[in-house]
């Protein structure tokens, strides 16, 4: 849809993840499982001054913020669809500490892992992450679940996020009223510890919003683009 009215669209895999070859244990620190948008982000031309509108999902919002920190000169706007987005008073992993958890139901963790990691559960994603998803996405997704790492401990061990590089960015937040993993209320919690340029909100989305409510998502992203970039 965003190509369609016109944007260039890039959506990295990142490293372990999706069809990125690299297995977990090939990616042990944050920076290496981000390195996949660090380096599209630092491609980006840069005698013309061109910048990106970043969007990060989930835990996207963390990479995201953390191109912001590395690379602010080439980020128009930071996005953050149903995300993590931390702050810059608190420890990095903060904003992921403090999440009123779910139930990790039929998941599969292992904290001896380097580093820790989790394979989420068929029964998780169908009730928290895709409860309005279409059956046919929910079905996808499935097919591509590896183990993953929210690498806190990682995270733990770097200063927290400066105010004169991630915190200077423009910072648009998109809430999703139906998430039941990262639920309204924490999403808004978030946006309150960290001042934002504008809060968008689609009100009927799961959190997998791009399935769940994909034409209202990308009429935000495309109005974000056309106001920032």
């Amino acid at each position: 849809m965003l190509r369609a009215a016109g944007h260039r669209v890039h959506a990295p895999d990142l490293a372990a993840s999706g069809a990125d070859a690299r297995r977990l244990r090939d990616a042990p620190t944050f920076g290496d499982y981000s390195r996949p948008l660090l380096d599209a982000v630092r491609a980006l031309p840069g005698g013309d001054g061109e910048r990106a509108v970043l969007v990060g999902h989930s835990l996207g919002g963390m990479s995201v913020a953390l191109a912001a920190e590395e690379l602010p000169e080439k980020v128009a706007a930071a996005v953050f669809v149903a995300a993590f987005m931390p702050d810059c008073a608190s420890p990095r992993p903060s904003v992921i500490d403090k999440l009123p958890w779910l139930d990790w139901m039929d998941s599969v963790r292992d904290e001896e892992h380097a580093p820790p990691s989790v394979k989420l559960g068929a029964e998780l994603m169908r009730r928290k992450f895709y409860q309005l998803s279409p059956e046919e996405d929910f079905t996808l997704a499935q097919s591509l679940v590896r183990v993953g790492s929210s690498y806190v401990d990682d995270m733990r061990r770097r200063p927290p996020f400066s105010e004169a590089r991630y915190g200077a960015a423009r910072k648009v937040y998109v809430v999703c009223g139906q998430d039941q993993a990262i639920v309204e209320a924490y999403q808004r919690r978030m946006i309150a510890d960290c001042p934002v340029e504008e809060v968008r909100e689609i009100a009927g989305a799961d959190h997998m919003a791009m399935f769940s409510a994909p034409a209202a998502l990308a009429g935000h992203l495309a109005d974000v683009a056309n106001t920032y970039a």
